[in-house]
């Protein structure tokens, strides 16, 4: 048996065995596999990368129980895919555009891309958005008021309809829990979902940026249907039936 079907093997084998037990310590999986804690945490650092499964500190959790998550370990899910997508989405904004970020750890990829740009204004409820622009004195950020929500870190719940009546934002960029042709762009908190839906209002352009995982799937409720979206940036593993369906209502796709 070779190293690298060995590696295949073993790596399917962790993703079994973390999946029936729904979480499991590094100490735990090496005794289960008989190999050492150092090649458990290579392993599940691969596999966490490719969305397999969820690496906290000194465990792995498996993607099958799927509660919302903290902000730091859904922005480890499909970590690789999500830089790729941020860079996608970032080459679609111009220098010195008003844009506006949610607080999903999607689109919180395309922060270090966005950074290269001489000038741009930022419109965000992200509270680790707005942080992470501290180092960009040359980047505006409009960071709106309202209430903590601590599972995504944003601000959500008071009206701004002045503040937006005297903006023009070029692009809104959304994240969400789900994509289908029936229900569109769907999460989970009805706070963030009407401040969503306000937004979308609000954006000359719509970007949706989500991962594979997320087609198909649908959450509690709808913020945008398909005919508000202009664009999709996802990774390439996206269902190819389904992306062709919501091509065919108009809406572009980029695969990254």
């Amino acid at each position: 048996m070779g190293k690298a079907h060995r590696l295949t093997e073993r790596r399917q084998q962790i993703i079994e065995t973390v999946g029936k037990y729904g979480q499991l310590s590094v100490t735990e999986l090496s005794r289960k596999l008989d190999v050492s804690e150092v090649t458990i945490r290579h392993d599940l650092q691969a596999l966490s990368d490719q969305g397999f499964l969820l690496r906290t500190r000194g465990s792995a959790v498996s993607t099958n129980k799927m509660p919302e998550f903290s902000f730091d370990v859904r922005q480890q899910q499909f970590a690789a895919q999500k830089r790729r997508i941020g860079k996608a989405a970032a080459a679609l904004v111009h220098n010195g555009d008003t844009i506006f970020l949610d607080a999903s750890t999607t689109v919180h990829a395309i922060i270090p891309y966005l950074k290269e740009l001489p000038e741009l204004t930022v419109l965000t409820n992200s509270i680790r958005a707005a942080m992470s622009f501290l180092d960009s004195p040359h980047i505006q950020v409009i960071l709106r008021g309202g209430y903590l929500r601590r599972e995504s870190i944003s601000v959500v719940g008071l009206n701004f309809d002045d503040l937006l009546s005297g903006i023009n934002i070029q692009t809104g960029f959304f994240g969400s829990r789900g994509l289908t042709v029936e229900n569109g762009l769907t999460d989970v908190n009805l706070n963030e979902v009407e401040m969503k839906r306000k937004m979308v209002e609000s954006c000359r352009q719509v970007i949706s940026l989500l991962d594979s995982r997320k087609w198909g799937k649908v959450a509690a409720y709808t913020f945008a249907g398909l005919d508000k979206i202009n664009t999709i940036i996802t990774d390439k593993d996206a269902p190819k039936d389904l992306v062709k369906q919501i091509k065919n209502h108009q809406v572009k796709i980029i695969l990254a």
